[in-house]
């Protein structure tokens, strides 16, 4: 039980249940006025009467803290809120109201010693928990109440305001605001802001949030592919943000007042998820998680949605199930890690800490039969791979980062018909075809998922039997997209994954795809220099030499053929 919530020592049950502070070194007289607050009512359309703002300020200035009420929208107080000379804080409250525009349907007035008016404490907790509104009433030295203090949140506007401060009015002048009309307004004014929603549109919606220390890289490419991810994941995206920090916070990765500010851009716009560019720790997760409502959601996490959505071989949705499993361990017990501070022993052994190791070695084992199902397929694919090799076909993998054109790719030399969509991670199931040159001469064709920078390990430790495929290629076929200004960066990241594999020194052949996209002159030039094979996997344009580099690299002995290579159905699938 926190410290600031009353511990029952004075007054019965409704002490514990609606007075939220230390009741301690209080008198009983005392106790019982602030009791007799609780049966007070608020007429619907006053935001606090002029009797219940007095008797506050004459409490407080006997008893010399801060008090305060919660009241909601129909004109009870839920709370009286007890701080000490200097402050006041809120209880949780309640997450009943949800929906566009929604505000709490509670709002808070407290007394201030001396006057001040609202401080930016004041104003964080009205943005943060939705407040209807939130209320300072000053209280004079002969502890009357002076001027109040009102402050409401805004709906989204142009200038990113989140509250905007009412003229001070004194007490006895607050019946001249008609509260219930107010807020009602302001609740649709805020709906109207944020767009029409249609009930059946249940997608997320959420704001992208990128931190880096390197003031030298380019975090709005990285951002830019977040955003693809999240629209692959099919999620809404309703702002980005980008932040530069000396260095990470440990405990919330962009910093406290940061984070307040982000919550508050989410609530405004009505975002439902905060989505990272980076992978959070367990830590950093909880840390998030207790400060909003907001679902938190990292890079790796995104992507292993992405996954579980694309998916569909039996070989796919285990690899994903276990990958996911991998993940989520260490943050179960981050969950619950509460738990586990409890020492061994007798009259340690709770029913928290039982359920905790429960799951803990349900994924366990879970992971562990993954596993074996797993290798499992794996020895499968193994010997079908040897029945090929005993043929003598040469293997030729393409490989490169997502969405690069990989399966378009595969298509045009095949015409099979393997999924191929304009989304991050479309095609997850390694796919083999037989591709026919002339002389009689075979390869045997092979696509694996696609790369990404910041591949999570989860997803390789996961995909391994999957990637074992590249081990085997006599050529792999590196696919890069030179219609994305990112080009470099993307193809540096698929070699360095080819070099985490070991399959650095494999031969391989530069495909830069997409060429349609740029000026002629320009992707001749790029192909010239990084000695590539200029193509559009799309409009087939230069496929005739990609198929001669292919056979000269794979028969280095025989000249290449003048004709193009001819493209067996789908149906020799998986020879």
């Amino acid at each position: 039980m926190p410290a600031w919530y009353s511990d029952g020592r004075h007054g019965g049950a409704d002490t514990i249940d609606k007075i939220y502070g230390n009741t301690r070194g209080l008198k009983p007289s005392e106790i019982n006025r602030l009791e007799r607050i609780l049966r007070r009512r608020v007429p619907a359309h006053e935001v606090i009467t002029y009797e219940l703002s007095r008797f506050l300020a004459e409490l407080s200035h006997e008893i010399g803290r801060q008090i305060g009420v919660l009241i909601d929208r129909n004109a009870g107080l839920e709370r009286v809120l007890l701080g000490d000379a200097r402050r006041i804080t809120i209880p949780e409250l309640r997450r009943a109201r949800t929906g566009p525009g929604r505000l709490a349907g509670v709002r808070v007035l407290h007394t201030r010693l001396g006057g001040g008016g609202l401080t930016k404490e004041d104003l964080t907790d009205l943005a943060l928990l939705r407040l209807d509104m939130m209320g300072v009433i000053d209280v004079a030295e002969d502890g009357t109440p002076g001027m109040v203090h009102l402050a409401h949140i805004l709906p989204p506007n142009p200038r990113n305001e989140n509250w905007r401060l009412l003229p001070p009015s004194p007490a006895y002048a607050l019946d001249r605001l008609d509260f219930a009309e107010f807020v009602q307004a302001l609740e649709d004014e805020i709906a109207r802001a944020q767009g029409a929603r249609d009930v059946r549109d249940t997608r997320p919606r959420a704001i992208l949030v990128s931190v880096t220390t390197d003031r030298s890289n380019r975090p709005e490419a990285s951002l830019e592919e977040l955003k693809e991810l999240a629209r692959s994941d099919d999620i809404v995206v309703l702002d980005s943000v980008i932040q530069r920090r000396p260095k990470l916070d440990p405990k919330y990765l962009l910093g406290k007042g940061k984070l307040d500010e982000l919550i508050m851009q989410g609530l405004r716009l009505g975002a439902d998820h905060i989505v990272f560019d980076q992978n959070l720790t367990p830590a950093q997760v909880r840390s998030i998680s207790e400060s909003t409502d907001l679902t938190v959601v990292d890079r790796t996490q995104l992507i292993l949605d992405i996954f579980a959505r694309r998916a569909q071989s039996r070989d796919g949705k285990l690899q994903v199930e276990l990958a996911q499993l991998r993940y989520s361990l260490p943050r179960l017990v981050a969950q619950d890690g509460r738990l586990s501070r409890l020492g061994g022993g007798i009259g340690t052994r709770g029913p928290g800490e039982t359920k905790l190791e429960t799951d803990r070695r349900r994924v366990r084992e879970r992971i562990r039969q993954l596993e074996k199902q797993v290798e499992a397929l794996s020895r499968g694919r193994g010997q079908r791979r040897a029945r090929r090799e005993a043929g003598g076909l040469p293997v030729l993998s393409i490989v490169g980062y997502t969405n690069a054109g990989k399966s378009t790719l595969l298509n045009r030399l095949t015409n099979s018909d393997v999924y191929a969509e304009n989304l991050l991670f479309a095609t997850l199931d390694p796919t083999v075809r037989r591709l026919r040159f002339p002389e009689a001469r075979e390869a045997v064709v092979t696509d694996t998922v696609g790369f990404i920078r910041d591949l999570p390990k989860d997803l390789v430790a996961a995909f391994r039997a999957t990637l074992e495929e590249l081990e085997y290629a006599d050529l792999l076929l590196h696919v890069v997209d030179v219609s994305n200004p990112d080009w470099p960066s993307q193809k540096a990241a698929v070699e360095g994954i080819l070099a985490d594999l070991g399959l650095g020194e494999r031969p391989r052949l530069l495909v830069f795809n997409k060429r349609d996209r740029l000026p002629a002159e320009e992707w001749e030039s790029l192909a010239r220099l990084h000695g590539a094979v200029a193509i559009s996997a799309r409009d087939g344009e230069g496929l005739d030499e990609l198929l001669r580099g292919i056979e000269t690299a794979l028969w280095p002995t025989r000249l290449p053929s003048p004709v193009a290579a001819s493209r067996l159905p789908a149906s020799h699938a998986d020879p």
